[in-house]
């Protein structure tokens, strides 16, 4: 088993907070994602966890025994980093053995084990090659491929693809997905890219100003993000936003804003919202969830200006404003309304995300 914990994880650099009180349990077996932008802690967070940044405060466990003061050797993880930092003086081969040879493994273990791995990222036939003959999708695989035959008990991942171009990116999610697939081993994997902490995580860790916002399965992040903070972070493209004063009125709750009214008919007892009567909120709507239609059909929406096309292919993305407020909605490109025609967005209930206006936390 490979479950690793942190209790109460901090880190300061004199007076600098980088890590406030992080409390995280990574299953055995999971992919889990540190998301958040530059600065937010991650790295940091991800280095003590290897070993390589001392703790100010806290506790690191592994599989129930505590790791915090053990060296980097010692704690059977391997990592990957940004910059590969790969040998350019060796070439691929002695790249991927240099662990086993600090190690002293026998040479034909060494032999067995080293092309073994080269053989499973598709590195055959460049274990002669100089690091500085190989592409930079080639290179990221002999950094997969020098973590991987140290059968580790966690895999560590700091931004491994941001130096790629798009397409070669996309194709080495693709990758670090299949393997993990294949190993099962605890992977903890740090980036900026909310879409890739989707496509790859099996949990995903929110963080901003060095603490952790929301941690869960990716799908909840999505759904029902907890914070207005990881309601915009994630999603593309991003989350649209009104704000108002929620009410209960006459079978209805209604949200009145700047130049608009809407209204839902309510059923049953009012929304835990308005427990304690008008509310003054941010309600949020993704693309996805927002549906178009004729102007003045206008049932739980309003009528707008279309403002903006994104087409994106296999989607258009449609912008409507109306006056101050704007909000986006997804459609297929063949039925999507041009630039400066009326349409009415309407915003089921169901799929609307309340956050309170003062605390920006979720309310529904």
């Amino acid at each position: 088993m490979s479950r690793v914990e942190l209790r109460a994880l901090s880190k300061t650099f004199g007076p600098v907070h980088a890590v406030r009180d992080v409390s995280l349990d990574i299953p055995d077996h999971s992919f889990v994602t540190l998301l958040g932008p530059s600065g937010c802690g991650k790295t940091t967070t991800l280095n003590m966890i290897a070993g390589l940044e001392r703790v100010s405060r806290g506790e690191i466990l592994l599989d129930g025994r505590p790791i915090t003061g053990w060296a980097p050797h010692e704690r059977g993880m391997a990592m990957v980093f940004q910059n590969y930092a790969l040998y350019p003086h060796m070439n691929v081969f002695d790249n991927i053995a240099f662990a086993l040879k600090l190690q002293r493994r026998p040479r034909d273990e060494i032999d067995r084990r080293v092309r073994a791995t080269a053989e499973a990222l598709e590195l055959g036939p460049l274990l002669g090659r100089r690091i500085a003959q190989l592409s930079g999708g080639q290179q990221q695989r002999v950094a997969l491929a020098r973590a991987m035959v140290k059968e580790p008990r966690v895999f560590l991942f700091d931004e491994p693809l941001s130096n790629l171009d798009a397409g070669l990116r996309t194709r080495m999610r693709v990758e670090i997905k299949r393997l993990h697939q294949q190993l099962r081993t605890t992977s903890i994997f740090v980036t900026h890219d909310q879409e890739e902490a989707m496509i790859l995580s099996d949990f995903v860790a929110v963080m901003r100003d060095g603490i952790v916002v929301q941690y869960g399965p990716a799908q909840e992040i999505y759904r029902r993000p907890s914070h207005l903070y990881v309601a915009t972070f994630i999603g593309k493209p991003r989350m649209g936003l009104v704000a108002g004063q929620l009410r209960a009125a006459a079978g209805n709750v209604e949200l009145v804003a700047e130049g608009l009214h809407l209204r839902w008919p309510l059923d049953g007892p009012p929304p835990p919202a308005l427990a304690a009567g008008e509310r003054e909120v941010l309600l949020g709507v993704r693309a996805e969830d927002a549906r178009l239609g004729p102007p003045g059909a206008e049932r739980e929406g309003f009528t707008g200006e279309v403002e903006l096309l994104e087409p994106l292919g296999s989607d258009t993305y449609v912008e409507v404003r109306r006056g101050p407020h704007r909000l986006t909605a997804r459609v297929e490109p063949d039925s999507a309304p041009r630039i400066g025609d009326q349409v009415s967005i309407r915003i089921p209930w169901g799929r609307v995300h309340l956050f309170d206006a003062a605390s920006e936390r979720r309310v529904n």
